[in-house]
């Protein structure tokens, strides 16, 4: 996500109201309900309670699109192949505001209702424990972004020529139905079918395109594991470049005509980048690169959506650092809990201090000091980042900013050399996969032999400004 350095005030986020677990099974359609045979309506998440859902896991999202840019109407089949973890006789997906008209569970067909953000789905026949299957789900509607409380949105956001999508934190269910946490990661295809002169630009590697009818379908597949929130789908008109970058990546850049100008020089660095990253934080983690520039003014922000990062206009070369960053912090290393957000932020932010200390700017130090000498009023001091608490917080200051302190003191606690074997560590032995923060101190403590629950538990999780070392 964009640094707060960028519209710091438009980047919130909203908690949806709740319908407690036992109250959701009380509301369960289809007649009687054995007791433990329903998937939570949530992951557990106490940020977000209705993100995602409890008793099954998606491996690979099949996502077939149709967008008409004038009436901004979509229609799509969502295909879930996944997994139950439980003898389930109903389970929920994540989606909000699109019309369902059926729904399958391996190809018969299945009872369903609404319930909020809820898609409650009864198969006809329970789901046995470790049972593989898969749900089809035909909708239709026009997609609109979640509203945070300070007017910020994500999700499927209009623009004047397509969509700007982009679903941090909880956007996705807005656009297909989802088992929208981050603790359930899959793979994902795509068939977006735009009207001719539209580009629609998903993750992974573009497999084809092929117009007919006055239309364009464009066919992506990622086959790393993604959040769902680090989807996207964003449609416009858009110049593309294509390249291969000496290190095998392929590099698939769209930019609006109207930021060409401004993003041109800096999109130039990206391979430079990517070459930087790799050697701080191991391999880049992924097959595919690149960068979608839209003309979104009405955004405010950037995301570091899986592979190819989206920017609401052309990027300064510090919101690149961060975004593709990212792809290793946040995108390959996930988080289990929202809790955790500085294990995203703060590292983004840090990548940033430390290519400017290695381009010939200030060193980290130096931010560091600048940022320590504000007062204890500041509101970089406002809440501790490891738990900043749910709502607008989790992208506030002090996630960044003071996050980027604490790795910094991590920094100058250990020395050079092993703090970034710890961060090469860190991705190397959580790829595809998901951390937390106590993980992250352990893996520290280990590589460096050096205690450090104290200090790391002090810039983190104490309230006000610590005492620096």
């Amino acid at each position: 996500m964009t640094p707060p350095r960028r519209q710091p005030a438009r980047r919130r986020t909203a908690v949806l109201a709740t319908v407690p677990v036992a109250v959701a099974a009380l509301l369960g359609a289809g007649g009687p309900t054995a007791p433990g045979t329903t998937g939570a309506p949530g992951a557990g998440d106490p940020y977000f309670p209705l993100s995602g859902n409890g008793g099954y896991d998606v491996r690979h999202y099949d996502l077939t699109l149709r967008y008409d840019t004038t009436s901004r109407r979509l229609d799509a089949t969502a295909v879930l192949t996944a997994r139950a973890g439980r003898r389930l006789t109903r389970f929920d997906l994540d989606l909000k505001g699109l019309k369902v008209t059926a729904v399958t569970v391996d190809r018969t067909p299945a009872t369903f209702r609404r319930d909020g953000q809820e898609l409650v789905v009864t198969p006809r026949h329970a789901l046995r424990a470790g049972q593989d299957f898969r749900v089809t789900v035909a909708y239709h509607g026009t997609p609109k972004p979640v509203t945070d409380p300070d007017g910020a949105v994500d999700g499927w956001i209009p623009s004047d020529d397509g969509a700007f999508v982009a679903s941090e934190p909880q956007g996705a269910m807005t656009w297909f139905p989802a088992n929208s946490h981050p603790k359930d990661k899959a793979s994902y295809d795509f068939t977006v079918t735009v009207p001719q002169g539209r580009t629609a630009v998903a993750n992974g590697v573009l497999l084809g395109q092929r117009t007919a009818h006055g239309r364009t379908t464009f066919h992506w597949r990622e086959t790393q594991p993604m959040a769902a929130y680090l989807a996207t789908a964003t449609i416009g008109r858009f110049r593309i470049e294509r390249y291969t970058t000496r290190d095998g990546i392929q590099v698939y850049n769209a930019v609006d005509a109207r930021e060409a100008r401004a993003a041109a020089p800096v999109l130039k660095k990206l391979p430079a980048v990517l070459d930087w990253e790799s050697k701080l934080f191991g391999p880049y983690p992924y097959r595919a690169a690149g960068s979608i520039v839209d003309h979104a003014p009405n955004v405010g922000f950037a995301l570091e959506t899986q592979t190819r990062p989206v920017y609401d206009s052309a990027p300064d070369l510090g919101t690149l650092v961060h975004e593709n960053a990212h792809q290793w912090f946040g995108d390959s290393v996930s988080l289990t809990a929202w809790k955790d957000i500085w294990l995203n932020e703060g590292f983004a932010t840090y990548a940033e201090w430390l290519y400017t200390e290695q381009h010939g700017g200030r060193s980290a130090q130096q931010t560091f000091d600048a940022l320590y000498a504000r007062p204890a009023s500041d509101d970089l001091w406002a809440y501790p980042p490891g738990d900043p608490g749910s709502g607008a917080r989790i992208f506030g200051t002090p996630v960044y900013a003071r996050g980027a302190m604490a790795l910094h003191e991590l920094r100058r606690a250990v020395g050079d050399r092993d703090f970034f074997r710890i961060l090469r560590a860190w991705t190397a032995g959580h790829h595809g996969g998901h951390g937390t923060t106590g993980e992250f101190v352990r893996l520290a403590e280990q590589k460096s032999g050096k205690p450090l629950k104290r200090l790391l538990h002090t810039w983190l999780y104490t309230a006000g400004k610590p005492d620096s070392a």
